[in-house]
């Protein structure tokens, strides 16, 4: 299969990009930077663009037989006005032109996996939600829904789609794991808030292993939740973490308000979490190589 990835040189695509590429999938991966005149020792290709806007990558894009759409700005900042804005829009310009490079394929077989987020549940206290749970009304909540929808125009071009919903990843070289360790280097290690918020999560060896199994399984569409079957709450990762870097606990973290004063509206999702069940992943036999948190934490952190 000839596979095209965007975001794929951020930690989640790059070990992606491998994966798929020692799978014996030909993979492209777009790159802003001056993309190599060779494939790299792992067998992966380069196509220089920027997915924002319009250009000659989407005819290289449509020459592929799946895309992998992964790119957009970060949420993990201070939620100003102008941020907002940019975690949509972002969003948006570049799954509008993903689908419009699908287009280009005619009537030529096509997969999209589009990513998205747990957060498109908002939020729902103890309740388990799998992928027939409806949508959250918050601002994270309403960026999901309408970045899904704007994927599922490329069912209009006759491509299967599949709504990838991330929980939070934690990964060697970036994601929620790398930001906790440098802010927990000096601090003790405790819960945010009361610590009762659910934390869905999952170790990218999962996440990338998800997404090249749901290449490969064509039945598999719609929304799809990212996230490991062992969601925790935020007191008992952070216990897991502490354990695993040898250190104490402490009952009492970071206390509520002062998430909110330094994350703003950001905080709210950092204190509020979801329960998340990837129900679709389970029903198709998908098997998790860390369904459990400590045994994650462990491997990430070089324990196992």
């Amino acid at each position: 299969m000839r596979v095209f990835i965007t975001g794929g040189t951020g930690f989640v695509g790059t070990t992606l990009a491998e994966r798929l590429s020692s799978r014996g999938h030909e993979v492209t991966v777009l790159t802003r930077r001056e993309a190599p005149a060779e494939r790299g020792h792992d067998g992966v290709a380069f196509a220089q663009g920027d997915p924002n806007s319009p250009g000659a990558w989407q005819d290289v894009a449509s020459g592929h037989d799946a895309i992998v759409n992964l790119a957009g700005r970060s949420i993990f900042a201070r939620w100003t006005a102008g941020v907002k804005r940019e975690i949509r829009e972002s969003r948006m310009r570049i799954t509008r032109n993903v689908v419009d490079a699908i287009a280009r394929r005619g009537d030529k077989a096509t997969s999209l996996l589009n990513a998205s987020a747990a957060g498109y549940y908002g939020f729902h206290g103890d309740e388990v939600l799998d992928e027939e749970s409806p949508p959250g009304l918050d601002f994270l909540a309403s960026v999901a829904r309408d970045w899904e929808e704007a994927a599922l125009a490329a069912r209009g071009a006759g491509a299967r789609v599949a709504l990838c919903r991330f929980g939070i990843v934690l990964g060697r070289r970036g994601g929620a794991l790398a930001q906790m360790l440098k802010t927990y280097k000096y601090l003790p290690v405790g819960p945010l808030g009361s610590g009762k918020q659910w934390f869905s999560w999952i170790h990218e060896i999962d996440l990338v292993g998800a997404l090249s199994f749901i290449l490969e399984h064509h039945e598999i569409e719609g929304p799809v939740n990212c996230s490991s079957p062992g969601p925790v709450r935020n007191r008992d990762f952070m216990r897991a973490l502490a354990g695993a870097l040898g250190r104490r606990s402490f009952p009492v973290g970071v206390p509520g308000f002062a998430v909110g004063i330094a994350m703003g509206e950001f905080g709210k999702v950092l204190l509020e979490g979801q329960r998340v069940q990837p129900q679709k992943l389970l029903d198709a036999d998908y098997e998790f190589r860390f369904p459990k948190v400590d045994d994650a934490i462990a491997d990430l952190l070089g324990h196992s």
